[in-house]
């Protein structure tokens, strides 16, 4: 489904479930959640209204009237407010919505003005809504299909959040490891997102049963590799742990073997990988629970305490009770995930059509081809690097790519398809090969297209041989593409942004369309060209 707001569906919802990791309480998780809706919909301001006993809503949480929470309170007919909490569907004004006979105002409140208003029924479940999400602009709105479609999901989302987060919350209160275990797993295979499962996962664990921190890595079979996909640990050095072989860590053994794995104290084990951050975030004893769907492994939960101890048997079959129970819920997610992408797929095939179309504009424009053949060879070429980033996906995460996967394969296609016989070019592509959702991808694919074809072309049109060097670098969220040769050396007083060049001005506008900027120099008798721009955290 196409978003109608700057944040994707898939960031969306990522960003509401991440509003529980530091939620101590009810009234801290809603100040979050408005908060967050006001970012992600591009909202003036947002009010969460909650049932009270079944008599009626109380205003628990709003970004325009902070000094009203818990003051103001409505019956539960009054207002738009109670329409939609008791009819349970969703009311759309996109103008002169204080003028609707139905709307009620806040005591006090006669100075604030709006234009137009979504009154949204927080539902999970059978039992009717929880109460009601206010979300206003102070100017027109037009609510499409999509845009009403879409909120309303976000709804669903955040009802389940706050669900999810008070369940956790009583049955914490009750020292039983079984209450404990049913109110995890009854939460999370609520869920049909992956990112929601994964994280509900590791946030109610850690609460319910005291840990320090609670993973979730995830197995990349291809790789055979524990990717870690989730943690609420708050350190940001624990929350960009590498990806771990299977044959080098503790967590592989507990997949290899098909059973829990305990180790004593993390701070002195040998085959503990990470002394150091143990050290720094206190932690001890830790266990690694295989994720295991029909005996194929899906991943492993880590689970580490404060103080070296023992984990009675009650506790480690309560945590394999919860992830059997968490595999079928990931794979459950994943089946949702491929069938919602399928139903996408349309959507993104149309989306790089008109990108297509919009190189062949260019290219018409900046004509500079000697003959019809080598025309139709630049724009073939363009067209395998949208290609490529569909293969990856396909083969991949389905909804994220590698820039250096990206990089490998055009470097292969450019290597056996432009490079002439009588020129020995070699290769080498190198850094982090960090994961861009589908828009960045197939930018970032035309973009590396362009400057290695750019490399091939004009930086050997003389030199017989040498090299081509493609590095990636995620620096804290800023994502630094150089692609470099040592061939021949740039033009006396060369200035890229006033080549007439078709390259680079592609290069030019993707980097652009990145958010980022491009530049091109001679370092130490190399040519390098670098883009840098921010990278997306969804699709």
């Amino acid at each position: 489904m196409p978003t109608s707001f700057p944040t994707s569906p898939y960031e969306a919802v990522l960003r509401l479930v991440e509003c529980q990791k530091e939620a101590v309480s009810q009234d801290s998780l809603l100040h979050d959640l408005v908060l967050r809706w006001t970012e992600i919909t591009e909202a003036d301001s947002c009010d969460i209204l909650l049932r009270e006993n079944g008599e009626g809503l109380v205003l628990r949480a709003s970004t325009a009237f902070p000094e009203m929470v818990y003051r103001v309170k409505l019956g539960k007919c009054v207002g738009l407010s109670g329409e939609a909490y008791t009819t349970g569907e969703a009311i759309f004004l996109g103008e002169n919505a204080q003028e609707d006979p139905r709307y009620a105002r806040y005591p006090n409140t006669n100075g604030h003005q709006f234009e137009a208003l979504a009154v949204l029924p927080l539902i999970n479940g059978p039992s009717g809504p929880l109460g009601v999400l206010l979300v206003r602009r102070n100017s027109l709105w037009k609510f499409d299909d999509a845009t009403r479609e879409q909120l309303m999901g976000l709804a669903a989302i955040t009802a389940r959040v706050f669900q999810g987060f008070t369940n956790a919350h009583q049955a914490g209160t009750r020292l039983n490891r079984l209450g404990a275990l049913s109110e995890v797993s009854k939460t999370i295979a609520k869920s049909p997102y992956l990112e929601e499962i994964l994280q509900l996962l590791v946030n109610l664990t850690a609460q319910q049963f005291n840990y320090r921190v609670c993973t979730v890595r995830l197995l990349d079979e291809s790789r055979s590799e524990l990717v870690l996909r989730a943690t609420q640990a708050e350190a940001k050095a624990y929350q960009k742990k590498r990806a771990i072989k299977l044959g080098e860590s503790i967590a592989g053994r507990a997949i290899a073997e098909n059973r829990p794995v305990f180790v004593r104290d993390v701070q002195f084990d040998d085959e503990y990988i990470g002394h150091d951050l143990a050290v720094e975030q206190g932690l001890r004893s830790m266990i690694c629970i295989p994720l295991t769907l029909q005996d194929r492994p899906v991943g492993v939960l880590s689970c580490y305490t404060t103080e070296v101890r023992e984990f009675p048997a009650d506790e480690i079959k309560a945590l394999e009770t919860l992830a059997k129970q968490a595999a079928v819920s990931i794979e459950h997610a994943k089946l949702q995930v491929r069938n919602t992408l399928m139903q996408e797929m349309h959507h993104r095939v149309k989306n790089n059509l008109q990108q297509v179309a919009s190189l062949l504009r260019l290219q018409l424009r900046h004509s500079q081809f000697k003959t019809l053949e080598e025309a139709l060879n630049d724009c073939l070429n363009r067209i395998l690097a949208i290609s490529t980033v569909h293969d990856l996906l396909s083969r991949e995460d389905l909804d994220h790519v590698g820039i250096r996967s990206i990089a490998e394969n055009l470097v292969h296609h450019q290597q056996t398809s432009f490079v002439m016989p009588d020129r020995k070019i070699k290769f080498e592509v190198r850094g982090s090969d960090v994961r861009l959702n589908m828009t960045q991808a197939t930018q970032v694919a035309l973009l590396l297209n362009e400057l290695v074809a750019n490399a091939i072309e004009h930086g050997f049109a003389k030199t017989p041989s040498g090299e081509i060097h493609v590095n990636v670098e995620d620096t804290d969220g800023e994502i630094s593409i150089w692609v470099s040769n040592n061939g021949d050396p740039l033009p006396e007083g060369f200035d890229p942004t006033r080549a007439s060049h078709l390259g680079l001005k592609i290069v030019e506008n993707l980097a652009r369309g990145l958010g980022g900027r491009f530049k091109m120099s001679e370092v130490l008798a190399w040519t390098v060209t670098e883009v840098k721009f921010p990278r997306a955290t969804g699709e």
